[in-house]
């Protein structure tokens, strides 16, 4: 059967774009074949074909930039990307900035064709999903380019049993993430049992994990089921990972492979079935190589990875969480707030927001308890905030960062830590688009998707 949508080929080798276009043709499959970027680029704009196979060697235009490009237009397509056996490593950077799967040349017809049925079937042009499952899902609020990402994923992970492993600075939603994978998922009527790792003692950890028998230690006055038992039948999310000691790592690898708890003081385990979600605000990987975190456990939990973006790379979410935030605390605390100022947007904005969503909840909780409505003005918010203010209340983004580049407070600088505001203040006035931003700094995607990760890299190792 022919499909509703053809697919897009770009690939400059005229005998393999022949190649595949026969295999493709011969399955049923409509195929609209370009040579050049700009021909593939030109096709895309107009069809926004449904699955789309993207050789990354290009004669006119580099694969990952016109891949990014694609996906900034529609978000939905699933890119394919076609690579050399010598460039494996622009096949992973491609992955990681949203293609779908790679082929390896040389591949056969089994091969494609799998790659392409899966595309295929994952495709929303041809498989949609129903209405009520698009936008944002659970508590989460946001509607920007990388949010509906983490929207998808969630949607995607939620029906399995596959561990997802949350990562993200602190105050970016790595619970209510884990929270809406369990109420979309067939546990949704079982117990969501959430554990910080970090904010208990390393020597009380295996207790509240596995739990204990009275009597098993000083203290132990009666029996503790555990947060593993208590989460039989539904989630146990495990937030800050990283931060559990090698010993009860083991364990929980143990755990995990058996599906058996055994309590401090038990004789025998007991079996339980719980899905383990888990989130950390470090970077697992650095952990693993530093020795802190176990590696065959990092595999056995790293299944689908989710991260969670920063707030300052949102664009416009501030804003719509800043509401909704706002609405709520007028509930709670009987104020009647209904607007925030011009300038209290742009502040807001333009803030770097360290603490992410907890930071903002917490400065209109400020607000809302010292002050009554209806508006939301300037003078009203934390001294902190005003501080660290931009020069002007009307100025947009683009103003306020020229502003900063020649204010004295900048003189001095490292050129690097100069470029990250340049570059953090652009991505806000894209909504948090990567490729519409590399476009007005002239730079390629794939060096911001760099930067970026760099940067949530350290940031994540200081803390």
């Amino acid at each position: 059967m022919t499909d509703p949508a053809p697919f897009l080929l770009i690939e400059d080798a005229p005998s393999l774009q022949q190649l595949y276009q026969t295999i493709l043709t011969l399955e049923g499959h409509q195929v609209h074949g370009a040579v050049t970027a700009a021909d593939g680029w030109e096709a895309f704009r107009t069809t926004r074909h449904p699955v789309a196979l993207l050789d990354l060697m290009l004669p006119d235009r580099d694969g990952l930039d016109l891949m990014a490009d694609m996906l900034a237009l529609a978000p939905e397509t699933r890119v394919i990307v076609i690579t050399a056996n010598g460039s494996i490593n622009k096949a992973v950077e491609a992955m990681r900035a949203g293609a779908h799967e790679f082929l390896v040349k040389p591949f056969d017809d089994k091969r494609l064709l799998a790659a392409v049925e899966n595309a295929r079937r994952a495709a929303p042009n041809l498989t949609r999903l129903p209405p009520a499952q698009v936008g944002p899902t659970g508590e989460l609020i946001g509607e920007s380019a990388v949010m509906e990402r983490v929207y998808a994923t969630i949607r995607s992970v939620a029906p399995s049993t596959a561990t997802a492993f949350i990562t993200g600075e602190s105050g970016t939603g790595k619970e209510l993430c884990a929270q809406a994978i369990h109420d979309l998922s067939g546990r949704a009527g079982g117990p969501f049992i959430a554990l910080n790792c970090g904010a208990i003692p390393q020597d009380l950890l295996e207790s509240e994990v596995f739990g204990h028998l009275k009597g098993s230690f000083t203290g132990a006055i009666a029996d503790k089921p555990g947060a593993a038992a208590a989460a039989d039948g539904g989630t146990l999310f495990l937030d800050e990972i990283c931060e559990m000691d090698l010993a009860l790592q083991a364990k929980m690898l143990r755990f995990l492979q058996t599906s058996t708890v055994q309590p401090v003081g038990a004789t025998r385990p007991r079996k339980v079935d719980v899905r383990i979600l888990c989130a950390t605000n470090r970077d697992p990987q650095t952990e693993v190589r530093a020795g802190r975190f176990r590696e065959d456990l990092y595999y056995r939990l790293h299944v689908v990875p989710i991260h969670m973006p920063p707030l300052r790379t949102r664009g416009e979410d501030v804003i719509t969480i800043a509401e909704t935030i706002l609405a709520r605390l007028n509930a709670e605390e009987g104020r009647n707030f209904a607007a925030l100022a011009p300038g209290v947007r742009d502040r807001f904005r333009a803030h770097p927001w360290p603490g992410n969503v907890r930071q903002l909840i917490n400065t209109l909780r400020n607000v809302v308890v010292l002050n009554d409505g209806p508006v939301v003005t300037e003078a009203m918010l934390p001294p902190d905030l005003i501080a660290e203010a931009s020069p002007t209340s009307d100025a947009g983004p683009a103003a306020r960062t020229a502003a900063a580049l020649h204010s004295e407070d900048l003189i001095g600088r490292p050129l690097a830590e100069i470029e990250q505001i340049v570059i953090e203040a652009t991505l806000a006035r894209c909504n948090g688009s990567v490729p519409r931003a590399s476009r007005k700094l002239e730079v390629s995607p794939s060096t911001l998707y760099r930067k970026l990760e760099s940067w949530r890299q350290r940031r994540d190792a200081a803390e």
